[in-house]
């Protein structure tokens, strides 16, 4: 399976193939306010801060999330950390969180990613679709956010953009209430 996907990527981006193993992707144009890469120096999955609570997600090489619900109040602050675990290279495989608006269409936003590479598979033309995202984390990489949950009940999806894993799975919901 691992193949397929490593073979869409190199075929949907050849400029990326063309890169140096060893040369940084550039920046992306635009950063969610409050992402950092740090290493995790935390285990639960949840905890509460000062500014409000911090969720852990790991995301392995099977395309999937570790936490696949979240339940928050209307406005709580909160922190999500994912934690990228796999040893395959970061051009072939990467994850980030992006939680989009509850009228989103997840399978359109995850199908324009795809072409997204220059910024970190988050389309410019979805941006209104976007509450809150990382950026990319590969093997060992660990991104977070910090935002707001949306002040209106409901259910807002997550998913990682990296082409090919929302389609394997790689997706969740927030719930406010």
């Amino acid at each position: 399976m691992y193949q397929h996907v490593i073979l869409s990527l190199l075929l949907a981006a050849p400029v990326a193939a063309q890169t140096p193993a060893t040369q940084k992707p550039a920046a992306p144009a635009t950063k969610p306010a409050g992402a950092t890469q740090k290493p995790s120096t935390e285990k639960p999955a949840a905890a509460a801060t000062a500014k409000g609570r911090t969720i852990e997600i790991v995301g392995t090489e099977d395309m999937k999330f570790s936490l696949a619900a979240i339940t928050a109040k209307p406005g709580e602050m909160l922190t999500v950390r994912l934690v990228s675990k796999g040893t395959m290279p970061k051009i072939a495989m990467a994850h980030n969180f992006v939680l989009l608006t509850a009228k989103a269409n997840q399978v359109e936003f995850a199908t324009a990613a795809m072409n997204a590479r220059a910024t970190d598979f988050i389309p410019a033309d979805k941006k209104a679709d976007v509450i809150a995202f990382t950026g990319l984390a590969g093997g060992g990489e660990t991104v977070e956010v910090t935002f707001k949950a949306p002040a209106a009940a409901g259910a807002y999806p997550y998913l990682c953009t990296f082409p090919g894993h929302f389609q394997a799975g790689m997706k969740g919901t927030l719930t406010v209430k």
